[in-house]
């Protein structure tokens, strides 16, 4: 007789064992919150899914299937990939990224089964397409982030909660730390050394050491922020990721960085203009930034300023053959051919004018 399992209970029993330890990374570390929490939203929609098609969603172990039976069962995965995919374009509006990180938690899954639980599930699930997107790059130009820390006039005209939001962004601008890390900066973490201040923190999701030597204008921003606290203090009281993107936008369009920039994202791989409301009003470069904008500056100006790559991935934790930090590299060369355009062009105008 064919074994066969509801695959809900099985997703609910993986969740399980990655929460309470009994299921771990390769390198034998636990799984952390955040990815567990990504498995909990993966859950919910193939629930939703499989409530609003109809679709059984169930486990049959092959171990005893003719080649009739592995065929059906290779047409109902691609059925299930087919169906499961279009549901989250079209129904839950989802775009490439989301999609392809949803898909990979369900390949994990399948491992899970076959290599953790013994349900011998065969290797259907390695053809759902783990599909991925290039979204454009929001950073501050040099430019902005000078203005930023040195303009006291701007500063001045904010009320106290955006000073305090503009301090945060400062930092987070100058020591590349994910959002987690940086409001997980405590004041011990301050360290003085030969007469120079750095940053020594431990990246909650890496849990790989940084060290970076702070300038001058970021030790006053910490030393001022960690004033009559304890060692053991975070340096930056708790603020929502939501609360500090509206704030964040709010300070950027203060600032006047208002310039149209458009926004486009991919669905199944056709790009897709996102428009503001109904009357597709163009996104502004103030509506598109977040906390992302902090890690990513922090590294494109590293470059953009001469470091070389291989410290700014020391600094930033990437390893060296990471797609991710080769996304900044091109980013920052997009950035000086336009900047070597302009001279080309002056210098044109120049030889035409004295020609």
């Amino acid at each position: 007789m064919i074994k066969e399992y509801p695959l809900l209970p099985l997703f609910e029993q993986f969740i399980r064992d990655s929460r309470k330890g009994r299921r771990l990374k390769p390198n034998g570390q636990r799984i952390k919150d955040q990815t567990i929490d990504n498995y909990d939203y993966v859950l919910k929609l193939l629930t939703e899914f499989s409530n609003a098609t109809s679709f059984v969603l169930r486990i049959k172990v092959i171990a005893k299937l003719n080649k009739r039976e592995l065929t059906a069962e290779k047409k109902y995965w691609n059925k299930f990939y087919s169906l499961f995919s279009s549901f989250l374009y079209k129904e839950k509006g989802c775009f490439d990224n989301y999609v392809g990180s949803v898909i990979k938690v369900i390949r994990t899954f399948f491992a899970y089964l076959n290599k953790d639980k013994l349900i011998m599930t065969g290797d259907f699930y390695k053809s759902f397409h783990k599909k991925e997107e290039e979204i454009e790059i929001i950073t501050f130009l040099p430019e902005q982030l000078q203005f930023l820390i040195n303009n006291k006039s701007f500063e001045e005209s904010l009320s106290a909660s955006l000073r305090y939001i503009k301090s945060i962004t400062v930092i987070g601008c100058t020591v590349a730390l994910r959002f987690s890390d940086l409001f997980n900066i405590r004041v011990r973490d301050i360290k003085l050394a030969n007469g120079h201040y750095y940053l020594a923190v431990r990246s909650i999701k890496t849990d790989s050491a940084t060290r970076v030597k702070l300038p001058v204008y970021a030790t006053g921003i910490l030393l001022q922020l960690a004033k009559g606290k304890k060692a053991s203090v975070r340096i930056f009281r708790p603020v929502s990721m939501n609360s500090f993107n509206t704030n964040l936008r709010l300070l950027t369009e203060k600032a006047g960085w208002v310039q149209e920039t458009g926004k486009r994202r991919t669905r199944n791989g056709q790009y897709n203009e996102i428009y503001k409301g109904d009357k597709k009003v163009e996104y502004r470069f103030c509506d598109l930034v977040s906390s992302h904008i902090m890690r990513r500056t922090a590294i494109t100006t590293m470059l953009m300023l001469g470091m070389p790559e291989n410290l700014v991935r020391k600094i930033s934790g990437h390893t060296q053959n990471s797609k991710a930090f080769y996304r900044y590299v091109n980013f920052v060369q997009s950035y000086l051919d336009q900047e070597i355009d302009k001279v080309h062009s002056r210098l044109i105008e120049f030889t035409a004018s004295t020609g």
